[in-house]
């Protein structure tokens, strides 16, 4: 049941998915209160939105700012101090407050399924949800794969100067690919249902390498192929090596961590099934093909 009485919270929403899930939330007629700390900008945010500077160190005043709220929604990023430490507080206010329901910033690969100690940044994610499970307050994780970003270029998946799709283990594995548009859209719509269930998983395309070179073919008109850089095991050595050479261990996305993720995928264990698409018919995903074609339409016209 859609409730639009009832403001909802929103943490992170100066970021890039928050804002998003900011804009999706108020076009569904939601009212929102945006959390942000103290002198951080907030321009980007629609009209309309509440926006609360506060102290997230401060509980009876993150307690106050969360009063009356039917859902808290977080989009935070970050390592521990952020996953665990910040969403730790913005739990203890939900629940002081009398807040019914959480969406934690889970947005990611299916972490219920992965191998513990092989992921950094989905082994936070399980230590939160053991620790928000435990609480008093209702909670829906939403699971979407991969942002579809990485296909433009942000992952070395498609590689155009060589016309190849490089890929770990097997051709035939599909990965799960969601916008950050698709997923703030779901994200708002699960944030004002009130039955929404404790995981909700999305896939705005499901794809395997060996799908990717047919998708590339037919929009450039000229013949991809796959490049096997190797078996899991090997990237996983790989990974390994990287954290020795490269360690970076307060950065969010070394290079070493987008392999993990990469890893995830190409052995299936970050899968996410049975997906829950049609549970708002009123949203329609973006294809893998439509990502990938606007985004060689824009390198064309460079």
């Amino acid at each position: 049941m859609t409730n639009t009485t009832a403001p909802i919270v929103l943490a992170g929403a100066t970021g890039d998915l928050g804002g998003r899930i900011a804009h999706a939330l108020v076009a569904r007629g939601a009212t929102v209160r945006a959390l942000v700390r103290p002198g951080a900008r907030h321009d980007t945010l629609p009209p309309g939105v509440a926006v609360i500077a506060v102290d997230f160190t401060d509980p009876a005043r993150l307690a106050a700012a969360c009063a009356d709220a039917m859902c808290v929604v977080s989009a935070v990023n970050g390592l521990s101090e952020v996953v665990l430490g910040l969403q730790t507080q913005l739990l203890d206010a939900a629940v002081a407050s009398g807040v019914p329901r959480f969406i934690p910033s889970d947005y990611s690969l299916d972490f219920t399924r992965t191998t513990p100690g092989r992921n950094r940044n989905l082994d936070l994610r399980r230590v939160f949800m053991a620790q928000i499970d435990a609480a008093p307050i209702r909670v829906t994780s939403i699971l979407n794969g991969a942002f579809a970003d990485l296909l433009a270029g942000q992952a070395p998946i498609v590689l155009p100067r060589i016309r190849r799709i490089l890929h770990w283990g097997n051709a035939d594995q599909a990965y799960d690919f969601t916008t950050k548009e698709d997923v703030a859209a779901f994200t708002s719509a699960a944030a004002m249902d009130d039955a929404s269930p404790r995981l909700l998983r999305i896939a705005g395309d499901s794809v395997s390498p060996r799908d990717l070179t047919a998708i590339m073919t037919g929009i450039t008109g000229q013949r991809y192929g796959l490049l096997r850089a190797g078996g899991v095991s090997a990237l996983s050595a790989l990974i390994s090596l990287s954290r020795i050479v490269a360690p970076q261990r307060e950065a969010l996305f070394p290079a070493w961590q987008g392999m993990q993720y990469l890893r995830d995928m190409a052995s299936g264990e970050g899968k996410l099934s049975p997906l829950d698409n049609r549970r708002y018919p009123d949203i329609a995903f973006t294809s893998a093909r439509t990502v990938l074609s606007e985004e060689h339409t824009k390198t064309q016209s460079k």
